[in-house]
């Protein structure tokens, strides 16, 4: 009987249905995993599902027996990749589930600051409307999508798809690659200065690389329109929190929505806290892969990536 454990089955939500996996063999669900307690939890196993739980070379060496790392995601930075060439591991990704759901939640997180959701929301439901003369409000004015020149930061396949769903909505989109790899007809692509500085909306759909650490930084914030809203459902690190947060407070620039912050779980100290006006900021906790409809295609990818390892065939290996 081959064992199977997944370490952090939690971050698949509790709608999530993992029988397929169960076919291959005896299926361990751990809601969450500490580091102190991954060594001991992957022992016996000969398949390990992982989404976030790093499973480094001192627990691998730990942890004899282990043929097949599944990794739950995308990203792999999690596992030591060298390690397990060397230990005779195979490991596994899922790649492109999540595309569409990503590319829907950026414009979930414009469509919130670009309507001013959070006023009106709060208008509704403390129920200020029921006491107004007027059947309308229009205290907080909102815009439209169409017209704006819409930056992507990262035109690879959810930057491709969200420029595809803005040029549909009216927008005139251009890029920016910070790899300087990504090149297209469709759009014209620009240095970031020029990016900032001329687009209504910019969206961060990049890695985080050497590259694009702190990229969009006080600096960059300071070159942008006052209407000007920024959307990052890239990767944390990529903002400069607390140039953003300084930014937002000084009125540089309208808004600022992100499903991924620099530490996940937020940070009781994260800078973003400290925004003032509440209507500037939107923020989802990275959720923007995780729609229904993908999170059964990871579960229906992590099943052909398992099926093709024991089949002795190689699928989205990376070892």
């Amino acid at each position: 009987m081959t064992n199977i454990c997944f370490l952090d089955y939690g971050t698949m939500g509790a709608d999530a249905d993992l029988t397929p996996l169960e076919r291959f063999g005896a299926l361990t669900l751990y809601d969450h995993t500490r580091p102190e307690d991954t060594a001991s939890r992957i022992s016996g196993c000969s398949i390990v599902i992982s989404n976030k739980v790093v499973l480094s070379r001192e627990v691998l060496t730990r942890s004899p027996g282990v043929k097949l790392i599944c990794v739950a995601a995308t990203g792999t930075n999690n596992v030591d990749i060298e390690a397990c060439r060397e230990l005779g591991i195979a490991v596994t990704n899922v790649a492109g589930y999540s595309t569409r759901s990503v590319a829907q939640h950026t414009f979930a997180l414009l469509l919130a600051l670009l309507e001013n959701m959070h006023y009106y929301q709060s208008y509704t439901q403390s129920g200020d409307w029921t006491r107004s003369l007027h059947f309308t409000n229009l205290d907080h004015s909102f815009y439209e999508i169409e017209g704006k020149r819409w930056g992507i930061i990262g035109l690879g396949a959810i930057g491709m798809r969200t420029a595809q769903l803005a040029q549909a909505f009216g927008c005139d989109v251009v890029y920016y690659s910070a790899s300087g790899m990504n090149h297209s007809a469709d759009y014209p692509r620009m240095d970031l200065a020029e990016l900032m500085q001329t687009c209504d909306i910019v969206s961060i759909h990049a890695p985080l690389t050497e590259q694009t650490r702190s990229l969009i930084d006080y600096k960059h914030l300071s070159m942008m329109k006052p209407e000007a809203m920024v959307i990052n459902v890239g990767r944390g690190g990529i903002v400069n929190e607390a140039d953003m947060r300084d930014a937002l407070n000084e009125g540089l620039l309208r808004g600022f929505a992100a499903d991924v912050l620099e530490s996940e779980p937020m940070s009781p100290d994260c800078p973003l806290r400290d925004v003032k006006d509440p209507a500037r900021l939107v923020l989802t906790p990275h959720i923007a892969w995780g729609s229904k409809e993908a999170r059964i295609r990871l579960v229906e990818e992590l099943e052909r990536n398992m099926a093709a390892f024991l089949e002795g065939n190689r699928r989205n290996r990376l070892d």
